[in-house]
């Protein structure tokens, strides 16, 4: 390809959904050919910690998980294109062949400069950390505000505290498909049962990976259906806890601190 042609990658996005994007879908023909997500982030020039984190994020976005992986640490481990993750890598790769197609025409018709202005993305990136699809499964009115219930998985449910008005802008409804976005430093993890906590969504998992920075720890837990929450929390609370992989943990969020977006 020379400096003046036009590269066209296509990334797809529906409403406040995360953006799917060549390079997930890379990943996924990847780890679909060798079968480890550590080989698969090495041959893409990917870190490892990254490559999981793409992987994470496409188990939430989807209703079934794309890739079923076993954390194996930086030495690799065992992991698995499932069915709904290679229609999904195919389905997307018809659609960059059509899109190459168009542009090869367009090309021939307008000036280089002209067709790179007219494709460009203008899709809503967000800070959330956690992005998890769901559909509504609950709903409670109050005078002011109304509590929502988000199924992402078989026996995982988010509540969320919105105010009426938001509830009728979004449109929310029982079997709506809606997407949790949750910041990874208002997800608070804590060890041991029957714990009392004015905290409204508890949830059970097991820690998948924890990453220690200077001042603070990433932790990633595994809560079950192919979905993943990420928790940031001191360096010092990871080791008060003593967290480490595999290790039973609860991830606990206040409902007020989930936001809710739709198509």
């Amino acid at each position: 390809m020379t400096p003046d042609e036009l590269d066209v990658a296509v990334s797809l996005k529906r409403g406040l959904y995360p953006r799917v994007g060549l390079d997930r879908i890379a990943l996924i023909e990847a780890v679909d050919d060798l079968g480890s997500i550590t080989a698969a982030a090495k041959r893409l020039g990917l870190s490892y910690k990254g490559a999981w984190d793409i992987v994470q994020a496409l188990n939430n976005l989807f209703a079934a998980p794309l890739i079923e992986a076993a954390p194996g640490g930086r030495s690799g481990g065992a992991a698995t294109v499932t069915a709904r993750g290679r229609e999904v890598a195919t389905a997307f790769r018809r659609v960059q062949d059509e899109i190459d197609a168009a542009v090869a025409k367009l090309e021939a018709s307008f000036a280089g400069e002209a067709a790179r202005d007219l494709f460009w993305s203008l899709g809503m990136r967000t800070s959330a950390r956690n992005a998890l699809r769901g559909e509504v499964s609950r709903m409670i009115d109050g005078a002011v505000n109304s509590e929502v219930g988000l199924k992402v998985a078989d026996g995982v449910e988010l509540t969320a505290i919105l105010t009426r008005r938001s509830v009728a802008d979004l449109g929310l409804a029982l079997g709506k498909p809606a997407i949790a976005l949750i910041k990874s430093s208002f997800v608070v993890l804590a060890k041991g049962e029957g714990l009392r906590t004015s905290a409204r969504n508890q949830i059970a998992g097991v820690v998948t990976s924890r990453e220690d920075g200077a001042v603070s720890s990433e932790i990633s837990v595994d809560i079950g259906g192919g979905k993943t929450l990420t928790a940031t929390v001191t360096l010092e609370s990871a080791e008060a806890l003593r967290i480490a992989v595999g290790d039973r943990v609860t991830a606990l969020i206040k409902a007020s601190h989930l936001i809710l977006a739709v198509e």
